[in-house]
């Protein structure tokens, strides 16, 4: 299949979570965590779930809320339950914990550092590497970076008051990341010096 990687606004979007088990709930929170409304079904919700706003269905009303949620996750450990919300679902956006080629959308590992998120996805072919590969990931990305990026932020910001062409907006944002001054400034967390510096340079763009 050919799988390509998307970001989905889940803001008051409907989830739901046939399956309690540590994936179920791990997804189910992931989802709750992003603004969705999640329903669990199969199992039982815990009270960490609850508190996020996870509401408990029973089994016997599968059909009913699979036909109301936007998007299914399907984590039980029931093959024959599997299948039976895979065929409910059919015509949703569907995320098979067991056997992922049979539905149309993967939950990557995922993680924040700062306000930069990162996902790793294998192929399925290895979680434990997932977790190796996010472990490389954070010990590359430093403070200086997450820094950086905001710098970045504001000084497009007040670019894009000042100058319309895009490509001189780039080739002023290149300068700012090379900028020796600047990146002295950043390795000593030097933020706002950072920013009046560059609103001094940025003064006189017309």
């Amino acid at each position: 299949m050919g799988w390509t990687p998307l970001y989905l606004d889940m803001q008051d979007k409907n989830v739901l979570v046939v399956g309690s088990g540590e994936v179920g709930e791990r997804r189910a929170r992931r989802f709750l965590q992003s603004g969705a409304n999640v329903v669990i079904s199969s199992g039982h919700v815990s009270n960490q779930l609850e508190e996020l706003g996870a509401i408990y269905k029973p089994r016997k009303e599968l059909s009913k809320w699979a036909d109301w949620a936007d998007l299914v996750v399907v984590a039980s450990g029931d093959t024959q339950l599997n299948q039976e919300v895979s065929s409910l679902s059919k015509d949703k956006l569907i995320n098979r914990a067991d056997h992922p080629e049979e539905g149309n959308l993967i939950v990557p590992s995922s993680f924040f550092i700062g306000d930069v998120q990162f996902s790793i996805f294998t192929q399925g072919k290895s979680p434990l590497m997932a977790k190796e590969l996010r472990k490389r990931i954070q010990s590359v990305v430093n403070k200086k970076d997450i820094l950086q990026l905001e710098l970045q932020h504001f000084t497009r910001q007040l670019l894009k008051e000042k100058v319309e062409d895009q490509k001189k907006r780039r080739d002023y944002l290149y300068q700012i990341l090379n900028d020796k001054k600047i990146n002295e400034l950043l390795d000593n967390g030097k933020v706002e010096q950072a920013q009046s510096y560059i609103t001094q340079v940025l003064e006189n763009l017309h």
